[in-house]
């Protein structure tokens, strides 16, 4: 036989080995694996040559597309497999596309405990630890506020030298020096909406009651001052209502009258109007003098605003209509606390979530209670609990 029509034979052994070495290159590329260390710009089997495949057989469009659908509780372990995926975990881009088609989970992250962070997935029942925030002790031991914007949580304390921001990044889990506010506060009203928030009013490090406002866009990492308050005001609280800001009562300059007008704040002509008699619901129940008791617990699901009033273990919701609020229920069975303090009353999504702690036999378990608002009154669910601390220091919810 001819070299040539040799040529044109297959071997059918050959022709198998061909094809099984083909099948493991496809499996190599679909499920790549992650290697640490340095390998000195080698790859390891199974690492992808083209960062922006991600799933080769699939292409990067496709790829994103898949992860879009998949818990944000999965992209630690997708972060793992190679550089590729945990370069865009990292990047936000997946962040950024789930805020786009309307794709939102929202964690709760608190401490009861002033070394530590914790954070709560209501829709696998997870709990999970941050990692230590590396602070001085004038810090770790002072009074703090916090609030989730995107990705990032922000926690505002006082350090020994002053006042200081900490940013804890679901991107990368760890916690560096957050961008300070261009006028450094405390006892303000907040609220983020998406990868923005909005702080207002509280008081400078000297006391004075504050009538300014500062927008953080979490994107580029910035504070923007925005026009004054027409009130000045502190221990008040701040909402989002169908795209507008809205903060509701606090104390006045004289630092005695509790006020019950609101404020909102258009988002498009940055104007505020204020509301009369906004939440003069916390005067008819208010026993406690204002300096003791805390800042309205309220939330937002769904656009309506409600309020828990700790005085009377009550919840309300706010009709838009006629400016009045209307008792709908009471508070879960263990919802205690001190005046307003330690109890957080939260939106989470569709619900409307208490997280408080208590004693049983001497041991503190913290409990988190969740009812999804409709027509009819609280029933309240218990979604967890866990033993902890007895007082819960701050509380906010992450939705990306």
């Amino acid at each position: 036989m001819s070299k040539n029509i040799e040529d044109r034979v297959e071997d059918p052994k050959k022709k198998e080995e061909q094809k099984n070495q083909e099948e493991g290159k496809q499996k190599i590329s679909i499920f790549p694996s992650h290697s640490k260390g340095n390998n000195n710009g080698k790859r390891h089997v199974g690492e992808t040559s083209d960062l922006g495949s991600l799933i080769q057989q699939l292409g990067r469009d496709i790829s994103i597309h898949c992860l879009l659908q998949l818990s944000r509780s999965d992209y630690g372990s997708i972060a793992a497999l190679n550089t590729s995926f945990q370069s865009l975990i990292r990047s936000g881009e997946l962040y950024q596309l789930r805020r786009k088609i309307g794709i939102i989970e929202h964690w709760v992250y608190f401490n009861c405990d002033v070394l530590k962070w914790e954070a709560f997935d209501p829709n696998r029942g997870r709990w999970m630890q941050l990692p230590k925030m590396i602070c001085d002790e004038c810090f770790m031991l002072s009074d703090k506020e916090s609030l989730a914007i995107g990705t990032e949580l922000l926690v505002f304390g006082k350090e020994l030298m002053g006042p200081k921001i900490y940013k804890y990044s679901l991107l990368t889990n760890m916690w560096s020096v957050g961008k300070m506010l261009n006028t450094p506060r405390c006892l303000f009203a907040s609220a983020s909406l998406g990868g923005i928030a909005i702080l207002a009013g509280g008081c400078d490090m000297r006391g004075n009651i504050l009538s300014s406002a500062e927008l953080y866009n979490s994107d580029t990492g910035k504070w923007e001052t925005l026009p004054n308050m027409i009130k000045a005001r502190k221990m008040c609280s701040g909402v989002f209502i169908d795209g507008k800001f809205y903060v509701v009562g606090g104390i006045a300059v004289d630092k005695i009258t509790q006020l019950t007008c609101g404020e909102e704040f258009d988002m498009t002509t940055k104007e505020w109007r204020e509301i009369p008699n906004m939440f003069s619901m916390r005067n008819e129940v208010l026993e406690t003098p204002p300096p003791s008791g805390s800042p309205p617990l309220v939330a937002v699901v769904n656009n309506i605003l409600y309020a828990a009033d700790y005085s009377q273990q009550e919840v309300k919701k706010y009709v838009k209509g006629n400016n009045s609020w209307v008792t709908i229920g009471g508070f879960p069975q263990q919802a205690n606390s001190m005046n307003g303090w330690g109890l957080a009353f939260r939106a989470c999504g569709n619900k409307l979530i208490f997280l408080g702690a208590h004693n049983i036999h001497g041991r503190g378990m913290l409990e988190i209670n969740a009812w999804v608002p409709d027509e009819t009154a609280p029933q309240w669910n218990q979604l967890a609990t866990k033993e902890s601390r007895s007082f819960v220091h701050n509380c906010t919810v992450m939705g990306c």
